[in-house]
Formats: structure tokens, C-alpha cells, sequence
């Protein structure tokens, strides 16, 4: 079949056995397993055949090449291209630790950014055409807003402050009710630990906690909801201060970032969640056991890793302690992530939003939006899964927080 391949001819398909076989580069095909983040193991389970297609010594049938297409999350097109296509970040990456660039995005990250694209681009047109205003708070604090005060107004405008938190009995709850406040607000507010719904691309918590997709009429953020939940807190008040600042960006919220917009967004977070003044001042450095760091996460509900920040700014952690505490509570927190669980429909409209759900199926019955629009854009696969989403929707409504501006 050598001659089938000759490079002065431009065919693309060749007869073989088992039918007509289709031309791929080797290259794409060793980027397309890169961007899947699957081991090539995982791969050669379902393609047997793969070591002879990644060595060129046989090609994939044209039902072949389609289910591997599926399987690594590579829009199908690419793999007629001569050489790999060059794949940048949309939004400004803010991932860069002490001077070290982060690895190339995978394939499960940016299609989880054009996923989230794609509905605020929806959203947008859909606020204007229904005369929605601005969300006034958008692009309202500057890095050289004093951060106590920019968290002040976050916590005003999202009516989300310590006292109610307190009340709540887990972080799962408040998580939950923070997202509906932020909803509430303006803001579309996804958390999911996988691409769209499915649960083979899952999503990596050491590769990225968020992104913000700033707008002024549908600002979109992005929650990695494979993190840990109460590290999850952190995240969404981090992208909820880029916001602010008017700012879209992806994140991994560490402390020793290089960036000032990052250093600033993680001292709002910081003192949103956990206000200086109520930090208990009378403690003392020997007795932040492990036991008092959790009584201090427990109360505010936040993650430990958020108390340590808190008790650095305070001066009643020294640098060496912090970074020590901070690196053993971040191997915890790894160790407990968890994703999903609870109501399937429940956890649809935490994954797209509730505004955004909301918006698009009342779109639908209108005959406004199609069908197979809503269902691409909402990740289900069913008319039926949209209609009883709906339904559970509408059995919600009054129960999430009135917010004002």
C-alpha cells in the first residue's frame, strides 16, 4: 500500500483492508493524544491499533478516525490538516509560579473555555434583546483600589457576609449559597469537574481552579469543580474580584504568583471571605495546631489554605511557617477532592448556571432558541432531559436570595 500514500498525489483516502483508510499525519496524531491528557495506554485499549497509526504503518478507516475523534475531544477536521493546528488561550493566562510558565493548556481546558465562550456569547445577545442593564459592579475597582474596601463592596453587593455563613452547616452549603448570591447578582456562575457532561474529560485542579469571562451584560465565572469544595470558595470569590476589575483571566490562585493583577484579586478573596476584623487577634503562633487552623476554616467556611493567608497578613504567622503549613494543607486538600454527587438535575444547573439555564429553556418554549441549540449548549442529550430540567427549575424558583446592587 505504499503507493496508495505518495506525496505528489492529493488523496486523502486509499483502499485497504477493511475498507478505505484515511491519510493522517503522524504528528497530528501524536498532538491529538497530547490534548486528549489521556495516558496512551487508556488510548490502546480502544485502539488497538494506535502504535502502528502513531508509527505510520497503517492509517484509520473513516469510522475509525471518527470514534478516536470522539475519544480524544479533537473536532474531526483537524486530523485532515497537514501538520497539528496551533492552539492558544482566548483569555489571559495568569497561571505563571514564580517565573515558570505553565504547561500547554490540554485540550479539556480550552474546550471548556469555548464551551463557557459559547454561552456567554448566547447570553449576551439574549440580555440585549430583553433590554437587560449593565452589571454595574463589571469593571468598577482598579489595582489601585485599597483591597479592604473593594471587598467591602463585594460583600454589599452580594449579600454574602461572615454572620450568614456561620449559620450554615457545611461548606457544601455555603458554596452553594455563595453561587446563588453571585447568580443573583449578574454573574453566570458554572462549577463543574468535567468537559460539558462527560465524564471521561475530567477536569484537573492542578492544571487550573477557574476563569473570569468578563462582559458588562453577561459577565461568566468558571469554577473547577473537581477542587476541593472549600477551596472552591476561594476560587469563585478570586474570579468574582477580576470581575470587578473588569478583568477576564485563567487562574490557579496560588499564593506565590508572579502576577500583581493575581497578588491583588487573592488579597479581595482573602479579605471577602475571611474580614481581618474578625480574625480572633489574641492568638498566638504556637497554639495554630492543625486543630485550631480547622475550628478557623469550620467557622468562616473556607479551606484551611485560606486561614493560613489570613493569619500571614495578620503577622501572627511568620514566612517560614506559612509556607510550610501552606504546602501541607494544599497535599490535604488534594487527597479530598471530590466532584458532583446529589440531584442529576441539581447538578446540570450548577454546572451551566441557573441564570443561564433559566434564560435559554425559557428561550426554548418561546420558540425563541432551538431544541439542538439548547442541548449543545446545556450539555444533556435528550428533549426530555430539557424538559424536565426545566421542570426542576421551576420548582426552585423563590428559593435563591434576592440580591441588589
Amino acid at each position: 500500500m505504499v503507493g496508495a500514500w505518495e506525496r505528489d498525489e492529493p488523496r486523502r483516502y486509499a483502499l485497504g483492508r477493511g475498507g478505505f483508510k484515511v491519510e493522517v499525519n503522524v504528528a497530528v496524531f501524536e498532538w491529538a493524544c497530547r490534548r486528549s491528557g489521556q495516558s496512551k495506554q487508556a488510548l490502546v485499549k480502544r485502539f488497538p491499533r494506535l502504535d502502528e497509526w502513531l508509527r505510520g504503518a497503517d492509517q484509520p478507516t473513516l469510522s475509525q478516525l471518527e470514534r478516536f475523534a470522539q475519544a480524544t475531544g479533537v473536532p474531526i477536521g483537524c486530523f485532515f490538516l497537514p501538520e497539528p493546528p496551533r492552539e492558544t488561550l482566548p483569555i489571559p493566562d495568569f497561571r505563571t509560579t514564580a517565573g515558570k510558565r505553565p504547561r500547554e493548556p490540554s485540550g479539556n481546558l480550552l474546550d471548556t473555555v469555548y464551551l463557557c465562550q459559547q454561552r456567554q456569547d448566547w447570553y449576551r445577545e439574549y440580555a440585549a434583546a430583553n433590554g437587560e442593564p449593565p452589571v454595574e459592579f463589571v469593571g468598577s475597582a482598579s489595582l489601585n483600589d485599597d483591597v479592604v474596601d473593594v471587598a467591602r463592596h463585594m460583600r454589599s453587593v452580594l449579600r454574602f457576609d461572615v454572620q450568614e455563613r456561620r449559620q450554615l452547616r457545611s461548606w457544601r452549603d455555603a458554596f452553594r449559597r455563595f453561587v446563588e448570591h453571585a447568580d443573583a447578582a449578574g454573574v453566570l456562575v458554572m462549577v463543574s469537574g468535567v468537559v460539558g457532561s462527560n465524564t471521561r474529560r475530567k477536569l484537573d485542579p492542578d492544571e487550573f481552579r477557574g476563569f473570569a469571562l468578563s462582559d458588562p451584560l453577561a459577565p461568566l465565572v468558571f469554577v473547577n469543580g473537581a477542587d476541593a469544595r472549600a477551596a472552591q470558595m476561594f476560587t469563585l470569590a478570586h474570579e468574582l474580584a477580576h470581575l470587578w476589575l473588569g478583568q477576564s483571566s485563567l487562574s490557579d490562585v496560588r499564593p506565590d504568583t508572579a502576577f500583581a493583577i493575581e497578588r491583588w484579586c487573592n488579597a479581595v478573596a482573602a479579605e471577602f471571605l475571611v474580614p481581618r476584623e474578625h480574625l480572633p487577634q489574641s492568638l498566638k503562633e504556637s497554639e495554630l495546631d492543625r486543630a485550631a487552623l480547622r475550628r478557623l476554616a469550620r467557622d468562616f467556611k473556607v479551606s484551611t489554605l485560606v486561614i493560613l493567608r489570613r493569619l500571614y497578613d495578620a503577622g501572627l504567622l511568620t514566612r517560614d511557617r506559612f509556607r510550610a503549613e501552606y504546602e501541607a494543607e494544599l497535599a490535604r486538600a488534594a487527597r479530598t477532592r471530590k466532584d458532583g454527587g446529589g440531584d442529576f438535575y441539581h447538578a446540570v444547573t450548577m454546572r451551566v448556571g441557573r441564570r443561564f439555564a433559566t434564560a435559554l429553556l425559557s428561550a426554548v418554549w418561546e420558540g425563541r432558541a432551538s431544541f439542538s441549540e439548547a442541548r449543545r449548549l446545556l450539555s444533556v442529550g435528550s428533549v426530555e432531559t430539557l424538559r424536565r430540567l426545566r421542570e426542576s427549575l421551576e420548582r426552585d424558583v423563590g428559593e435563591g436570595p434576592e440580591v441588589g446592587g
